[in-house]
């Protein structure tokens, strides 16, 4: 046992996010109000460990409607659906609740607008993600060009020229990389219209600026999150680019690579938005177990974002 001492530096902000917490709380809410089972159409957030404690409750998990039986309420995941997704449960008659974050469906609503006002329309974002595909999904297939690097961003050519050009971002993008293939854009169609408010989402923003100051002082840092989760693996790509020397992204303590962090006596920890705080908790206690720690909060944002509740589930509601 090796009771040497470690700083251990925590992101504030870190962890969930509102538009995660309200997701979570729809989950939870409906369970109360209908019973088990409730049915969820993919992960609700991306993390195992969510998951798996609100199957414990009564949620199961699906990939599609069809594996829906009839007559219990179904729930749809933060990332976001396509349009065609409420439309097929409306279709077998199902009575169904949108979990999608209010920021998600903010660029769904200029997604529309764009339409209607004739612009093309350019989404900066992740091949595959359900977030990108429930974005795409809200108008017809070949509506939204994707464009998911800087060499993209310079090979683009606009499918009708002469129209007006628009974009929009996924929520959960890496602010710098993005800031790189919006700035292409700019100076290959001067007239791009931006989105009337950033696309990547406040949360997002915060935690990466929160892991460059960590990457300061740190020897090694770990980010708590799922390798599906976009959120986490832009603040493990944030934290390398910003010079520190050992990165990790852990799901659990058990995951924490003791080997590659033996010479690391400073050691920043941050967990992605869909994280909940006991697996910080969880591997602050890992670290304790091992080494004589000090622990010191690094706050570099006050978040106070909260997000209304579906009026179904709304306390009043619940009664």
């Amino acid at each position: 046992m090796d009771r040497s001492e470690r700083t251990l530096l925590l992101a504030a902000p870190r962890g969930f996010c509102a538009g995660v917490d309200r997701a979570i709380q729809i989950v939870e809410r409906a369970l109360e109000k209908y019973g088990a089972p409730v049915y969820v159409r993919h992960e609700i957030v991306h993390n195992r460990f969510v998951v798996e404690n609100l199957e414990k409750k009564g949620a199961v998990f699906v990939d599609e409607l069809a594996d829906i039986p009839k007559d219990v309420p179904v729930i749809f995941s933060a990332h976001g659906v396509a349009k065609s997704v409420p439309a097929e449960a409306e279709n077998r008659k199902m009575f169904y609740i949108d979990a999608t974050c209010p920021l998600v469906s903010k660029v769904h609503r200029e997604a529309e607008r764009h339409e209607r006002d004739n612009h093309e329309i350019i989404l900066i974002g992740h091949r595959g993600h359900p977030e990108v595909i429930g974005t795409m999904g809200q108008l017809a297939e070949g509506q939204i060009s994707l464009i998911e690097t800087a060499e993209e961003a310079r090979s683009f050519t606009q499918k009708q020229v002469g129209k007006s050009l628009a974009y929009l971002t996924q929520t959960t993008l890496s602010v710098d990389e993005t800031a790189e293939i919006v700035g292409i854009l700019k100076k290959r169609f001067p007239s791009i219209e931006s989105p009337r408010k950033e696309d990547i989402c406040y949360a997002t923003t915060n935690r990466q600026a929160a892991v460059k100051i960590l990457a300061e002082r740190c020897d090694g840092m770990l980010v708590i999150g799922a390798p599906n989760s976009s959120n986490s693996m832009r603040l493990v790509e944030v934290a390398e680019k910003s010079g520190c020397r050992q990165v990790a992204l852990v799901q659990r303590a058990s995951d924490i690579p003791w080997d590659s962090l033996q010479n690391a006596f400073t050691i920043g920890i941050t967990a992605g938005a869909s994280a909940p705080e006991t697996l910080v908790e969880e591997v602050v206690e890992a670290f304790s177990q091992r080494f004589s720690i000090t622990v010191e909060e690094i706050v570099t944002n006050q978040e106070q974002v909260v997000f209304k509740m579906p009026k179904i589930l709304e306390p009043e509601a619940m009664k």
